[in-house]
């Protein structure tokens, strides 16, 4: 599957704004972590951006690049804005699709994916005549992750977390729309725990701070023994002297009861 992800807006056009947050570096942020899930986990996947950077890109740009590289698929990562009262995720096809057309479907797979794990109000599916669901030659979709502008979605954009799993909705779309299929492991995994917290909050504040130490974390919910736990992931390797030498990293910052979490697949 070919996929033509785009991260609206850039550079000079920042697209909405609010809460001190600018979309076009939501959009690339979320675009980015899409990317690597994809990359990182799925066969047979190759993926195109119209940017990997805050970098200026037109509307035409965009779709001719995907229409001349042939994509299969046109993800275009967007993030709305209205009054500031707005809340929630909705997306788009193009208006002249029907309901039943392959566009749809494979939109309705997006949309369920995502809708399950966003935390944010679900608008709906919905249709637009926007240029990159008219000129692009494949199916497309426009995905629009919270309202800028609204406190309660900014605060949940501000969360590498809550992008992380943004993102990974996103793919799990994209993954039951085309029948991808996971990239077969070593056998383990290796996860780095970087600390367990029955409140979501705490295990936020952790993130944050290894974040702001160049450590790239993400919130995971996880059931341990029937009881719910926010754990703080820190990277996943399928070799063990590599989850070490990210423990050593994870430690070094500060948290000294991380640990590894060998799994078998």
């Amino acid at each position: 599957m070919r996929l033509y992800l785009d991260p609206g807006h850039g550079g000079s056009d920042p697209g909405a704004t609010g809460n001190g947050l600018y979309e076009k570096n939501i959009n690339l942020d979320i675009a980015l972590r899409i990317r690597n899930i994809l990359t990182n986990e799925y066969n047979n996947v190759q993926v195109r951006m119209s940017r990997t950077t805050d970098a200026t890109v037109s509307l035409n740009q965009r779709t001719n690049d995907a229409n001349t590289w042939n994509a299969d698929y046109f993800l275009s990562v967007h993030c709305n804005s209205f009054n500031g009262s707005a809340r929630g995720y909705e997306d788009y096809i193009h208006s002249s699709l029907s309901d039943g057309s392959q566009t749809a479907q494979y939109r309705n797979q997006v949309h369920s994916e995502v809708t399950k794990v966003n935390q944010l109000r679900n608008r709906g599916k919905k249709k637009a005549n926007f240029h990159v669901l008219r000129e692009s030659a494949m199916p497309a979709i426009l995905t629009e992750n919270g309202f800028i502008d609204n406190p309660s979605d900014a605060a949940l954009m501000r969360s590498a977390s809550w992008r992380q799993t943004v993102a990974r909705g996103h793919v799990n779309g994209l993954a039951k729309a085309f029948n991808l299929t996971k990239k077969p492991g070593s056998g383990s995994i290796y996860r780095v725990v970087a600390g367990s917290f029955k409140s979501r909050d705490n295990a936020e504040q952790r993130v944050d701070m290894l974040q702001s130490k160049g450590i790239n974390a993400f919130v995971d919910l996880v059931t341990i023994s029937g009881q719910q736990w926010y754990r703080v992931q820190a990277g996943a390797f399928t070799n063990r002297s590599n989850a070490e030498e990210q423990l050593t990293k994870v430690k070094n910052a500060g948290v000294t009861d991380a640990y590894i979490v060998h799994e078998s697949r």
